[in-house]
Parts: C-alpha cells; sequence; structure tokens
C-alpha cells in the first residue's frame, strides 16, 4: 500500500515539534519514493548522522513501504542560514 504525504506528516509532527517541514512525493504520485526536508529543535548538538537515524526510526513502518526514501534534516539556526544564502 503506498505511502501518502499526510501519513507522513502527521507521523512526524506527532513525534518531534517541527520548525519547517517540506514533503515531496518523488515517484509521480505513487507513494514509492519520498524526498523531505525536515528542521527542528531536536536536532541541536546531533550529528548529521544521529539526526538521520532518528527520522529513520520514527518512520521505519513508512520507509519499509517505499522504494526509495531521502532526507535533509537542519536545525531552525542551520535553515535561517540556509534562506540566508539562498536570498
Amino acid at each position: 500500500m503506498p505511502i501518502d504525504t499526510i501519513a507522513l506528516e502527521k507521523a512526524i509532527k506527532r513525534a518531534i515539534p517541527v520548525t519547517h517541514l517540506e514533503i515531496e512525493d518523488q515517484s509521480s504520485g505513487c507513494g514509492d519514493n519520498y524526498a523531505i526536508v525536515l528542521v527542528s529543535e531536536v536536532f541541536e548538538k546531533k550529528t548529521t548522522l544521529q539526526r538521520h537515524r532518528m527520522v529513520n526510526e520514527l518512520l521505519k513502518d513508512q520507509i519499509a513501504q517505499m522504494h526509495a526514501f531521502s532526507q535533509k534534516t537542519y536545525t531552525p539556526k542551520q535553515w535561517e542560514e540556509l534562506q540566508a544564502k539562498s536570498s
């Protein structure tokens, strides 16, 4: 059964405080390939690997049903800096 963006969003927001979240279905709507950008204060003082493991554990049931899943995780400060650079 394909995963939809609403289910992913609910699972993430239920588990951690979210400052910013982008979910992109990269499989043309079939729900097999997602990319997310996730900004949260819970990522403070965590390495990228620790952040990704946290998200993978949080979404393990959904990820098991996907063909591909990619993520970019940022602290609010990192996200602000990234947005400032792209402006």
